[in-house]
């Protein structure tokens, strides 16, 4: 029934499981004195919150599941001390599937090396069941799905991230109207 973060853990330990308590927000430098940390399980607590810098110092950090909370995005700076990060649990997370997620889609993305599970959109209710990534990749398109220049059914694919990007590459059309330049990615 852990409620915050104990402060006594030993600087030593390797592996901590708060898994299953009531911790509902990460507050920054949680982990500072625990920089040895390989394994950090915080599944089944109902965090909603975690703040920037709540991983800082968790340079060593392997492993760490985040699942069955109620997170719905990260903010800017929340994995950045995690270099050495191989496995994300996200599973069972009501992602909110808006402009705040992207955050969270880019770090994986050129974290190719980390391992996550579970980035599947909750809501709004127009991207449920949508993964993250097509949510990411349609965000910034404006066309209609018929009006787009070539291979409509992109959108309706889950493309890997080199083949959407090759793709991207191949059909960026610049266009000269009236003095504005319209840059269309489809």
């Amino acid at each position: 029934d852990l409620k915050k973060v104990p402060g006594n853990i030993p600087p030593d330990i390797v592996k901590l499981d708060l898994s299953n308590n009531k911790i509902r927000q990460l507050r920054a430098k949680e982990f500072e004195d625990v920089s040895e940390l390989k394994i950090l399980n915080l599944n089944s607590n109902g965090i909603a919150y975690i703040d920037p810098a709540a991983f800082s110092g968790l340079n060593n950090l392997e492993e760490l599941d985040l699942s069955n909370n109620s997170l719905q995005n990260f903010e800017y700076g929340v994995l950045e001390d995690l270099y050495f990060l191989k496995i994300l649990w996200l599973r069972e997370n009501p992602w909110r599937c808006d402009y705040n997620i992207h955050y969270l889609f880019y770090w994986l993305k050129h974290h190719y090396n980390v391992h996550y599970n579970g980035l599947e959109c909750k809501m709004p209710e127009e991207y449920k069941g949508w993964s993250v990534g097509k949510y990411v990749r349609s965000y910034y398109e404006e066309c209609p799905k018929d009006k787009l220049p070539i291979y409509p059914e992109t959108f309706d694919l889950d493309k890997e991230d080199e083949e959407w990007e090759r793709h991207k590459e191949q059909s960026v059309q610049t266009v000269k109207k009236h003095g504005v330049i319209v840059t269309v990615i489809g």
